[in-house]
C-alpha cells in the first residue's frame, strides 16, 4: 500500500472519532416533557397539597409558583453539573457539555443555562434558532457556550 493512501486512511479514522453528534430538536423536547413529570410535577404536587393545603390557595399565590419554578431550576441545574444529565436527558441520550472541553458544565453555569432558557422559552425566537444551525444550538446554548450532544 502507497504512503499517501495508508495516510488518507488514518486521517479519515481521525476525523471518524473527533465526529461530535448533536441532539435533535425533538430529542430535546421529548426530554423536557419527561423532566417535567418526573421532577418538576412532584415539586409543585408537594407545594400544593403539603405546603399550600389545597389549590385554590396555590392558584391564588404568585410565590407558591415562583417558588416551584425554583425548586426545579436548582435541581435541575445540580443534575447537569454532576453529570450532564437529567432524568430525561439520560432516557433520551443527550447530554448537556461545555462547547471547548466536552466536559459537564458548573453548577453556577447550569443555573444560569436554566434562567436564560426561560427568557428564551418566554419569546419562542431563542428556541427556533437551533433550526437554521447545523450544530442545533438554541439561544442559551450559544449564550453559555454549551452543547446538547447525542451519547453515542
Amino acid at each position: 500500500m502507497r504512503f499517501r493512501k495508508l495516510k488518507k486512511i488514518n486521517q479519515t479514522k481521525d476525523k471518524s472519532k473527533n465526529k461530535v453528534h448533536y441532539a435533535r430538536f425533538s430529542e430535546k423536547v421529548k426530554a423536557l416533557i419527561t423532566d417535567m413529570f418526573m421532577i418538576y410535577m412532584p415539586i409543585m404536587y408537594f407545594i400544593t397539597y403539603a405546603v399550600m393545603g389545597d389549590k385554590d390557595s396555590f392558584q391564588s399565590s404568585q410565590l407558591a409558583v415562583f417558588s416551584g419554578v425554583a425548586i426545579y431550576g436548582l435541581v435541575y441545574a445540580y443534575l447537569i453539573s454532576k453529570s450532564g444529565q437529567t432524568p430525561g436527558n439520560k432516557a433520551y441520550d443527550i447530554k448537556v457539555v461545555d462547547e471547548k472541553t466536552g466536559e459537564s458544565i458548573s453548577f453556577f453555569r447550569a443555573l444560569l443555562r436554566f434562567v436564560v432558557f426561560l427568557f428564551s422559552a418566554t419569546f419562542l425566537l431563542g428556541l427556533f434558532i437551533e433550526f437554521f444551525r447545523k450544530d442545533n444550538k438554541s439561544l442559551h446554548d450559544l449564550i453559555l457556550k454549551t452543547l446538547v450532544i447525542k451519547v453515542v
